[in-house]
């Protein structure tokens, strides 16, 4: 998902939104009323699937689910090669499968089209089978052929992995999930016959912390974490459920009334997707994300490698070249709060230590 190929908002003399009539409606994602700590986890994963993905950890009822899909909705169709099961893409060889490149490199033409970003589903009782692949094995020894049925890895790639309830996943499947979302790409392995397709995705996790956390070495692998909590206040609570109302009655012109803020904001995320390589971060801020992370006992480097990627993410998004203080500020918290717990039974971090020590490294500069 990271390469978009000249995705254009109409191709042919069309409009790439799909009539409503022909696929199900889905809820905008510029109509949703808050939650912008999630949203702004997503949108920079998105222009940046390096970070890692994000985990979303919050009240049941407020939107998770629904957020995710409308990303996956609001994206821009991307080129793949026609009836390929991963996705590849034509040209970029780090989102190809072996065979599409194979034939590349024997000089034969292939055929592409355009399709929406996936989002898969990831069910909570789904065997390592069904999300990594299996290999016919008597079909390949009795007719000599790599006889592999793809799974929902193969599935989501250049796309979104979506995984409720992740915290109650077997920990081995997560390690799976995370393995593969951090090298993009994912090996199948079984009686001396080995398979690997890319399997590049924003891996998102969501989950309720009252039925338990992630432990700490499978936490930390996640780019970032966002933390969402139920709307407290009435009035905002009667608009949430009064857009719901509408569009439940009526999705045809409520999308027409968010069509333009959808296309704007496509556009805003593939100019970023573009942008991003050559926006840079001063020497100085890179020894200060890091004084940050040893300063708050982070392990490892993840969370400094994490925080700048963050922070070139959001300059890129917002159409600027140099990153600033405020960036780090705003995906500091974001980036590091999960990083901070050593003992399971340690509540994560609501953001206050982070932001303490941010402010005392970056001093009045801050």
């Amino acid at each position: 998902m990271s390469s978009v190929a000249n995705p254009p908002l109409v191709e042919n003399g069309r409009s790439m939104q799909t009539p409503a009539l022909r696929r199900r409606p889905v809820f905008p994602f510029t109509a949703i009323v808050g939650q912008e700590e999630m949203k702004l986890a997503l949108l920079l994963n998105v222009i940046d699937p390096k970070i890692g993905g994000v985990m979303i950890m919050g009240d049941r009822g407020t939107g998770k689910s629904t957020t995710i899909r409308a990303l996956a909705d609001l994206l821009p169709e991307i080129e793949v090669v026609r009836d390929d099961p991963f996705n590849s893409h034509p040209s970029d060889s780090e989102l190809m499968g072996d065979e599409v490149r194979q034939r590349l490199e024997q000089g034969q033409e292939i055929a592409v089209t355009t399709k929406k970003v996936q989002m898969i589903d990831l069910p909570l009782g789904a065997t390592e089978d069904r999300v990594c692949g299996t290999i016919d094995i008597e079909k390949a020894l009795s007719e000599g052929v790599k006889a592999f049925e793809p799974g929902l890895l193969a599935k989501a790639n250049r796309g979104i992995l979506y995984v409720d309830e992740v915290n109650l996943l077997d920990d081995h499947l997560v390690d799976v999930l995370l393995d593969s979302a951090a090298s993009g790409w994912n090996t199948v392995e079984r009686e001396g016959i080995s398979i690997r397709h890319p399997a590049r995705f924003v891996l998102v996790g969501s989950g309720n912390p009252e039925e338990g956390e992630l432990r700490p070495q499978l936490l930390d692998r996640f780019g970032m974490h966002a933390e969402i909590r139920t709307v407290k206040e009435p009035a905002l609570r009667v608009q949430i459920v009064e857009q719901r109302t509408e569009f439940d009655q009526d999705p045809a012109t409520f999308l027409d009334n968010y069509q333009d803020k959808q296309e704007a904001l496509q556009r805003q995320i593939v100019e970023a997707q573009q942008r991003l390589k050559d926006v840079t971060i001063d020497y100085e801020m890179r020894v200060k994300i890091s004084q940050i992370c040893a300063e708050l006992d982070v392990d490892g480097l993840r969370g400094d490698i994490v925080t700048n990627r963050a922070a070139k993410a959001i300059a890129a998004f917002e159409g600027r070249a140099e990153v600033t203080i405020d960036d780090i500020r705003r995906v500091a918290t974001l980036c590091l709060r999960h990083r901070l717990r050593k003992d399971p039974l340690e509540s994560i971090d609501s953001g206050y230590k982070v932001e303490k020590v941010f402010n005392e490294v970056f001093g009045a500069a801050a």
